[in-house]
């Protein structure tokens, strides 16, 4: 390195090392020069080879849904003796080039990692593809990018729990049903969206296009689509989101528009997150064990560490109804 950049090894180590006692542009041209050559450091604290070592890689790590798959990879890894290592995604752009991806997953090596598990990690397919040539382990919990089936996947039973809570609100009357969804992209939304038209479609109830409605996992999201869909001349008796955030974006919604929530409409979400029973009226859903599926996460990438396949590429969890009071009895003269 000292021979490729005309300076002591000294000051190559100094600037590898973030030293502030080195130029900017010596600084700038070792750096360059170690890029060029592939250089990775292998100075710096001792690193206990007997320890293994998990990458979670997200997008966002600020929504309630992430912090409870979080806490179940946390006491997951602590009770393994695993150490656990969070990263941010390279930005959406960055990662689909090859190159960006095989860095990245060529850091998690040279870190010497068990494997990768992604929270809900949109746009993933170049770096399942460098991960599997570089024989590192990755699992996604809920996939955002639906079109990336190689990867071993860790979900819950979406399209079960979403029919489940369609049911429940035929069985209250409702008949104008509307759905609010995530990402297009999204396995979770999309089976989300596919429970509910099987329970409509087993009910005789015909699905009225204008009544299903698709954005992100926000309460932004929420508060848009419902807005429009209850300012319609036929608004439903019924709103499912396919989220907790996306449910408080709509009860939202109906509180600027002076809907009464249940009496005039019906709010269902789905998650279960804390912010669930933090709403008011609290917000009727579909519980998934978050935790459980962090701890889930854990549990296979160390089996495929260890050179074990997964039993199924996609693993699912048990989901169930939580009634709470944001539903009710649909109105009389609507019903």
């Amino acid at each position: 390195m000292s021979t490729a950049t005309g300076v002591s090894q000294a000051t190559v180590s100094k600037a590898l090392n973030g030293r502030g006692d080195v130029s900017p542009e010596t600084r700038e041209r070792i750096l360059g020069a170690a890029a060029q050559l592939g250089y990775r450091p292998t100075t710096g604290p001792a690193r206990d080879d007997s320890r293994q070592s998990v990458v979670v890689v997200f997008d966002v790590p600020a929504s309630p849904y992430i912090l409870g798959v979080f806490q179940g990879v946390l006491a997951a890894s602590t009770e393994s003796g695993v150490d656990l290592v969070t990263r941010l995604a390279p930005d959406r752009a960055a990662r689909t080039q090859r190159p960006v991806a095989n860095e990245w997953i060529a850091d998690q090596q040279a870190a010497g990692v068990a494997g990768v598990i992604g929270l809900t990690l949109s746009a993933p397919g170049e770096l399942i593809s460098a991960a599997a040539e570089a024989n590192v382990p990755f699992v996604i919990v809920d996939p955002v990018d639906a079109q990336h089936r190689p990867v071993v996947s860790i979900g819950s039973s979406n399209w079960a729990g979403a029919r489940a809570a369609a049911e429940d609100l035929i069985g209250l009357g409702h008949r104008r049903i509307a759905w609010i969804g995530g990402p297009e992209t999204s396995d979770a939304a999309r089976d989300r969206l596919y429970g509910y038209q099987a329970a409509m479609d087993a009910a005789g109830l015909s699905v009225d296009p204008s009544l299903i409605r698709s954005g992100q996992f926000t309460v932004e999201s929420g508060m848009q689509q419902a807005r429009e869909v209850l300012g319609s001349t036929q608004p439903p008796t019924a709103i499912m989101a396919a989220s907790d955030e996306i449910a408080v974006g709509v009860l939202a919604a109906a509180h600027e528009l002076h809907i009464q929530v249940p009496e005039q409409l019906s709010v269902t979400g789905f998650d279960d997150t804390p912010q669930a029973t933090w709403t008011t009226p609290p917000l009727t859903t579909v519980h998934q064990h978050l935790e459980g599926l962090g701890r889930m996460a854990v549990e296979t990438i160390l089996s495929m560490a260890a050179g074990r396949s997964p039993a199924s590429r996609h693993i699912e969890l048990a989901t169930s109804l939580i009634r709470r009071e944001s539903t009710g009895p649909a109105p009389a003269s609507q019903s």
